[in-house]
């Protein structure tokens, strides 16, 4: 990353390198539409997620049933190799951390609804935030070791990582069923 200029960035776009720095920060903040519209869709399926689903089963059967599009399969990939480097690489780990940021907040009302809570609530803000760190931590370990070649992952292999991070961040029970209220 390094060795990319400014100037690279906008010929491999197609614009300006005044465009470039109009709307980025710097040269590693113009990966952040790519990693963020990954968080995006992640947090649209969780929207999804019905009360009375685990987060594993919600997770594989939503995957099942709406395959990504070539297009964000191949926007993924690209994510996975960015996330594989933020380690190293400071300037890209604050990019991530700023989408991670934005998951968080657009994951309290996920949280708050599973918890049946105000999205204010202190539970649903700390549920958040360390979901969400579980979260980050998971994308980055599996990028790195997918990137590396160290090891191939089945979405069973993600699910499982994922809901095993997400329910050893939190004590609330935001990965389990929620019981249904009698009606009576």
């Amino acid at each position: 990353m390094a060795a990319t200029s400014g100037d690279d960035i906008a010929s491999a776009a197609g614009i300006s390198t005044r465009t470039v720095w109009r709307y980025f920060r710097s040269k590693e903040s113009c990966v952040e539409p790519l990693l963020a519209e990954s968080a995006y869709r992640f947090m649209a399926s969780l929207r999804r997620w019905p009360l009375s689903s685990s987060f594993e089963d919600f997770l594989t059967e939503d995957l099942s049933a709406s395959p990504p599009t070539p297009q964000d399969l191949a926007d993924d990939i690209a994510s996975v190799r960015i996330i594989s480097l933020v380690r190293d690489e400071p300037a890209l780990r604050a990019s991530w951390l700023m989408v991670c940021g934005r998951a968080e907040h657009a994951f309290a009302p996920i949280i708050a609804r599973r918890l049946d809570l105000p999205s204010d609530d202190f539970r649903v803000s700390l549920s958040a935030a360390t979901a969400t760190a579980a979260v980050r931590v998971v994308h980055e370990e599996i990028s790195i070791g997918a990137v590396a070649g160290a090891r191939e992952y089945t979405l069973d292999d993600v699910v499982t990582q994922l809901g095993r991070a997400i329910r050893s961040s939190s004590n609330e029970p935001i990965c389990d069923p929620r019981p249904q209220r009698s009606l009576l």
